[in-house]
C-alpha cells in the first residue's frame, strides 16, 4: 500500500513516469495478490490513466474494478466503479440515465462509513448537476464534497485542492468570476504544503480562465504559460493541450492572429499525440481563426468547416452554437456581411433546436427521477407488505403454541412461562449490554477508548456563543484551552515495526495523556496520530507547564512493544478559547483551533518534540484576522502575536519554556540534566 501511495504522490509531478512505474508493479503482483492491495491499485490506475488523456484504458480499468469488488463482495468498492459508470455516461451525454445510477448507489450507501466514496459520490452528483445547468444543486453538492475531504484516509490536501479547483470552475460557469478568481488564489495559497505539480496546474488554469472572464488577458497569459511549463515537466499532455489551447484563444481575443495560429497548431499536436478528437476539433477551430485573422479565409474556412463536422457528428450543439457565434463575428468583422448572416441564421436555428432539446432533456430527467421514486416506493411498500404476511403467520404460529400449552398441566405452564421468563429477562439485559457498548462506541474511538471527534464537536455544537461585549463569568481570567498534538515520526513507526506496534503505541499515548490531565478535562483521538486535549476554566498561568508535562510524560520514557523500547515524542500547538479576549462570534472554537494547528505545523517545520502557543494578540484583532486565520508565521513575522515554545525531553538536555514577543527571533536556553 504504501507503494502505491508513493507512486500516486509521484504522478502529482511526473504523471508519466507514475503511470509507468503504476503499471510494472500491477504485472508484478500479478492476479494472485491480496484483494484489498489489488482493488487500492487498480482504483489510483484509473485516475492516473484520466490524467494521461487515456480515457478508453481508464474505463477498461473501471470495469476490472468493478469485476473484482463483485467477486469479493465489497460493497463500498462496487460503489466506488458504478460512479466510475456514471461519470462515463455524463461523457455520453446521457445526463438524465447518469443522474437515475446516481440516486441508486446513494441509495446502496445510506449506512456507508466510507468517506472517500461518498466525497466520489458527492463529485459525480455535482458534475451532472453543472452539465444541465443546475448550478445551484451542483454548488451544494460540491461544498459536501469537500467537507467530506477532511474525513478521507489518505492525501486530503491534495482532494481538497481538487475540489477548490473545482468549485472555482462552477463560479465561472455562473458567471461570477470573481469569486471564481479569490476561489481559485485561496488554494493556490495552500500549495507549497503540498508538492504537486499536477494540482498546481489545475487551479492556476482555473485562475487564468477567471482572468479572462476578468478581461485581465495580461495575467490570464503568464498563467496559462506557468501551466504549460508545469505540464510538460510533469508529463501531463491533457493539461498541456488545454493549456495552449486556452493561449491560443487569449491571441485571438487580442488580435495577435499569428501568434493565435501557432499556438493553435501546437494544442492540435498535442490533441492528436493524446488521441483526443474533442481537443482536436477546438485546436482546428483556433487555427482557422488565427488563419482568417491573417486574411487567409480559405485556409482558415477548410480548418473551421472540419471542426464544425465533428460537432455536427457527434451532437455536440451547445459547442457547435459557439463555433457558429465566433464564425459570425469572424465574418462581421472581415466585411462578409452575407456570409455573417447566413450563419446568424444556421445559429438561431440551431439555438431553437437546442432549447427544445434541453426542455425535452429536462423533462426526461425529471420524469426518470419520477420513476425512480416510485420504484423506491413500491419496493418500500412490497416490504412493508411482507413484514406484515411474516406477522401473521407467526401470529398463527403463536395461538396454536397457546392452544397446546392449554392442554398442558397447569404446573408445566408455569414452569415453561418461567423458563420464558429467565430467556427473555436474559436477553434484555444482553440488549441493554449491547445498547451501552453502542453508545460507547459512538462517542469513543475503539482503539484507544479515547472521546472522538464527533462527541468533541457535539459538545462544541452545544456551546453557548454569547454576543460580542458580553463575557461568560471568569471566561477571561480562567478560558478554556485546546492542546492540538501529533505523534513524531508516526509513519516511520508503523512502517519499521508494523502497524500493530504503532496501535501499542497509539494506546500507550492515549493512557499517558489520560494520567497527566485533570478528571474535568476531555482527551479525545482527533484522528490517525492526532490527539486533542480540551481543557476547560484552565488557569492561563499553568497552562505552558501542562504543554511541557504532557510533552515530558510521552518524550522521556520510550514505549515498550514486546521488549523493543521504542522512542515516541510528540509536537503540539496550543491556544485559549476565548483567544485573547476575542468575541467567539468573531473567533470561534473552529478558527482557534486552525490556529493551533498552524502553530503545531510551526512546531513540525522547526524539529518537532516541542509545542508552540499562540498567547495573546499584540495589535487589535480587526487587523490581525485577516492574517492569522491562514499564515501563523507571517503573523509573527508581522509582530502581530505572542507565541510561547515549550521543548520537549532530550537525552543530555532539557528545554525550558521561553515566551517570546512576536517579530523576535525566539531562542532556547538549555541546561544541563
Amino acid at each position: 500500500m504504501s507503494e502505491i501511495e508513493a507512486i500516486h504522490d509521484l504522478s502529482d509531478r511526473d504523471n508519466t513516469a507514475a503511470l509507468q512505474q503504476l503499471k510494472a508493479y500491477k504485472e508484478k503482483i500479478g492476479a494472485n495478490a491480496d484483494y484489498g492491495l489489488r482493488a487500492e491499485l487498480l482504483k489510483t490506475l484509473i485516475t492516473i490513466l484520466y490524467d494521461a488523456g487515456k480515457n478508453k484504458e481508464a474505463n477498461a480499468t473501471n470495469a476490472e474494478l468493478m469485476q473484482l469488488a463483485r467477486a469479493n463482495k465489497d460493497a463500498d468498492m462496487i460503489a466506488l466503479a458504478l460512479i466510475g459508470d456514471a461519470f462515463q455516461l455524463l461523457d455520453q451525454g446521457k445526463f438524465a440515465l447518469a443522474l437515475v445510477k446516481l440516486g441508486d448507489i446513494q441509495q446502496s450507501l445510506r449506512d456507508s462509513k466510507n468517506f472517500e466514496v461518498l466525497m466520489r459520490l458527492n463529485i459525480a452528483f455535482a458534475a451532472v448537476h453543472l452539465a444541465i445547468g443546475n448550478f445551484d444543486k451542483s454548488l451544494a453538492y460540491s461544498l459536501e464534497a469537500l467537507r467530506l475531504t477532511d474525513h478521507i484516509p489518505n492525501r486530503q490536501a491534495q482532494a481538497r485542492l481538487y475540489r477548490m479547483e473545482a468549485i472555482s470552475r462552477l463560479y465561472l460557469n455562473m458567471h461570477n468570476a470573481e469569486k471564481a478568481l479569490e476561489t481559485a488564489t485561496d488554494a493556490l495559497a495552500i500549495t507549497p504544503k503540498v508538492d504537486s505539480p499536477k494540482t498546481v496546474s489545475s487551479l492556476t488554469m482555473a485562475r487564468g480562465l477567471a482572468l479572462t472572464d476578468l478581461g485581465r488577458y495580461a495575467e490570464a497569459l503568464d498563467a496559462y504559460k506557468t501551466v504549460l511549463q508545469i505540464a510538460t515537466e510533469a508529463g501531463m499532455p491533457v493539461v498541456a493541450a488545454t493549456a495552449l489551447g486556452n493561449i491560443s484563444d487569449y491571441y485571438l481575443r487580442v488580435h495577435q492572429y499569428d501568434e493565435a495560429e501557432q499556438a493553435a497548431r501546437k494544442a492540435l499536436q498535442k490533441a492528436q499525440e493524446i488521441g483526443d478528437p474533442f481537443a482536436v476539433a477546438m485546436a482546428k477551430a483556433n487555427i482557422g481563426f488565427g488563419l482568417a485573422g491573417q486574411r487567409k479565409f480559405a485556409q482558415g474556412i477548410t480548418y473551421i468547416n472540419e471542426s464544425k463536422k465533428y460537432f455536427m457528428e457527434t451532437g455536440s450543439r451547445s459547442d457547435m452554437e459557439s463555433l457558429l457565434s465566433e464564425i459570425g463575428s469572424m465574418y462581421e468583422t472581415a466585411g462578409m456581411h452575407k456570409e455573417a448572416l447566413a450563419v446568424v441564421r444556421e445559429q438561431q436555428k440551431l439555438s431553437d433546436e437546442l432549447f427544445r432539446s434541453d426542455r425535452a432533456r429536462a423533462v426526461a430527467t425529471l420524469q426518470e427521477q419520477f420513476n425512480a421514486q416510485q420504484r423506491q416506493k413500491q419496493i418500500e411498500l412490497l416490504g412493508r407488505e411482507n413484514q406484515l404476511k411474516d406477522a401473521e403467520i407467526k401470529n398463527r404460529q403463536l395461538q396454536q403454541i397457546i392452544l397446546m400449552l392449554a392442554a398442558v398441566v397447569m404446573v408445566m405452564i408455569g414452569i415453561v412461562i418461567f423458563f420464558l421468563y429467565q430467556r427473555v429477562r436474559k436477553t434484555n439485559e444482553k440488549l441493554r449490554e449491547v445498547n451501552q457498548q453502542l453508545e460507547f462506541h459512538a462517542v469513543r474511538d475503539p482503539l484507544t477508548g479515547l472521546y472522538n471527534r464527533r462527541s468533541f464537536v457535539d459538545l462544541m455544537k452545544s456551546r453557548i456563543i454569547l454576543p460580542e461585549g458580553e463575557r461568560r463569568e471568569g471566561s477571561l481570567e480562567n478560558p478554556d484551552c485546546l492542546i492540538l498534538m501529533d505523534i513524531d515520526h508516526f509513519k516511520n513507526i508503523n512502517d519499521s515495526y508494523g502497524h500493530a506496534a504503532g496501535d501499542v503505541v497509539l494506546m500507550e499515548v492515549a493512557q499517558r495523556l489520560r494520567s497527566t490531565v485533570r478528571d474535568t478535562d476531555m482527551v479525545l483521538r482527533w484522528g490517525g496520530e492526532e490527539f486533542l486535549i480540551y481543557s476547560p476554566r484552565s488557569n492561563p498561568a499553568q497552562l505552558k507547564n501542562l504543554v511541557e508535562r504532557i510533552l515530558r510524560i510521552i518524550g522521556e520514557d520510550s514505549v515498550d512493544v514486546d521488549g523493543i523500547p521504542i522512542a515516541v515524542t510528540m509536537t503540539a500547538g496550543f491556544i485559549s478559547l476565548p483567544f485573547s479576549g476575542i468575541p467567539e462570534m468573531v473567533c470561534n472554537w473552529e478558527k482557534a483551533l486552525q490556529i493551533a494547528d498552524m502553530a503545531l505545523y510551526l512546531g513540525k517545520v522547526n524539529g518537532r518534540n516541542r509545542a508552540y502557543g499562540v498567547s495573546k494578540l499584540l495589535i487589535a484583532y480587526e487587523d490581525a484576522l485577516p492574517v492569522l486565520d491562514h499564515d501563523l508565521s507571517a503573523a509573527i513575522k508581522a509582530g502581530m502575536v505572542e507565541l510561547i515554545e515549550v521543548h520537549g525531553p532530550v537525552k543530555v538536555h532539557a528545554g525550558n519554556v521561553v515566551e517570546t514577543v512576536a517579530g523576535a527571533q525566539c531562542h532556547i536556553e538549555r541546561q544541563d540534566k
